[in-house]
C-alpha cells in the first residue's frame, strides 16, 4: 500500500489501485491545488508533499477509516492530511476537480443530456452535525441524504446534501441548480426527459421540471407497476440507482463521519471526480 521510491529518487508510476490517487487523475488536480501559504513568522517545517495528503485523502475516502488512522499507514500524517483536505475545500478545488472532469468527458465523450434521472439516498451520520436529521427508516438516528442527477450513462451532474428527515421532492430545485457546467437548452428537436421516482409526485417538482424545460417521467402515487415496456425501449431511471451504489464503495460516504457539511460535500465531490474521470480514461 506504501509507495516506494525508486533508486534514482523518483516516485514510481502509480496506477488507478483504488487506494491513492492515480498518475492521471493526479496531472488533472495537481494545477487547481492552491499555492502554498506564506507563514507569518517567516518559517516553515518542511511541508508535506501535495501528493502525500491527496494519497492519503483518498485513502481515508476510499476506506472510510478515520482520520488519526492514517499515523499508521505510512502514507501522510493525520493532521497534516486533514488539514490540507480543509485547506482545499475552503479554496473550492474539489468542486473544481468535478467539474473539469465533466467538461473533459462532455468533449471527448459527450454528457447524454436526453435522458436525465434524479434521486436521493440516505446514510448514517452517527456524530450528527449540520445538515443531518432524524432518518424515517432508521429508528430516528442521525442520518444524512445526498440527491444526486445523473446523464443517461449514470454520470453525476448534480448533488447536494441535507438532513435524513428532508423529502426528496424538497430537494429537486437544489440538485438541478447545482449543475457546475452549462446545460444546453432543449427543444423540439433535442428534448429532455426527467425520470423521477414516486416520491417526487408532487405539485412542486411538476412546476420545476416544467421551468428546466423538461420532459417529465414520473409514475403517480398508488399507480399499480404494469409492465407495458414496448419493443425497443428500455428502462432509464436505473442508472441514478446504480450511480448511488457506485458512491458506497468509497466507505466514507455510506457512513458520514464528518461534522461540517461543508466536508462531507467536499468527499462527495472527491468521489465524484473520480468516477467522472474514470468514465472519461477508462472508458
Amino acid at each position: 500500500m506504501l509507495t516506494l521510491k525508486s533508486q534514482a529518487g523518483q516516485r514510481p508510476a502509480v496506477a488507478d489501485d483504488g487506494w491513492r490517487i492515480p498518475d492521471d487523475l493526479w496531472r488533472r488536480i495537481e494545477p487547481l491545488l492552491p499555492p502554498r501559504p506564506r507563514h507569518p513568522l517567516g518559517c516553515h517545517n518542511p511541508r508535506v508533499p501535495d501528493r502525500a495528503a491527496m494519497d492519503a485523502i483518498v485513502f481515508v475516502l476510499r476506506t472510510g477509516c478515520q482520520w488519526n488512522a492514517l499515523n499508521a499507514t505510512g502514507i501522510c500524517t493525520s493532521s497534516s492530511a486533514h488539514r490540507r483536505f480543509q485547506e482545499w475545500a475552503r479554496a473550492g478545488v474539489f468542486a473544481a476537480f468535478w467539474r473539469e472532469g465533466l467538461l473533459a468527458y462532455d468533449g471527448l465523450v459527450g454528457i447524454d443530456w436526453t435522458w436525465l434521472s434524479l434521486d436521493g439516498a440516505q446514510g448514517q451520520a452517527p456524530l450528527g452535525g449540520g445538515k443531518t436529521g432524524p432518518n424515517p427508516t432508521g429508528r430516528g438516528k442521525r442520518g444524512c441524504k445526498r440527491s444526486v442527477l445523473t446523464d443517461g450513462r449514470g454520470v453525476r451532474l448534480g448533488l447536494v446534501i441535507a438532513g435524513a428527515n428532508v423529502n426528496d421532492h424538497l430537494l429537486l430545485r437544489e440538485t438541478l441548480a447545482a449543475i457546475p457546467v452549462p446545460r444546453p437548452d432543449p427543444s423540439a428537436r433535442d428534448p429532455q426527459h426527467l425520470c423521477l421516482d414516486k416520491g417526487y409526485d408532487y405539485t412542486g417538482p411538476r412546476e420545476t421540471a416544467a421551468e428546466y424545460g423538461f420532459e417529465l417521467h414520473l409514475r403517480r402515487r398508488g399507480e399499480e407497476i404494469v409492465e407495458t415496456r414496448e419493443l425497443g425501449k428500455r428502462a432509464r431511471r436505473w442508472v441514478v440507482e446504480r450511480c448511488h451504489s457506485w458512491f458506497n464503495r468509497f466507505r466514507a460516504l455510506l457512513i458520514r463521519w464528518s461534522k461540517k457539511p461543508q466536508n462531507a460535500l467536499a468527499l462527495l465531490h472527491v468521489a465524484a471526480a473520480v468516477i467522472a474521470w474514470r468514465h472519461l480514461l477508462v472508458g
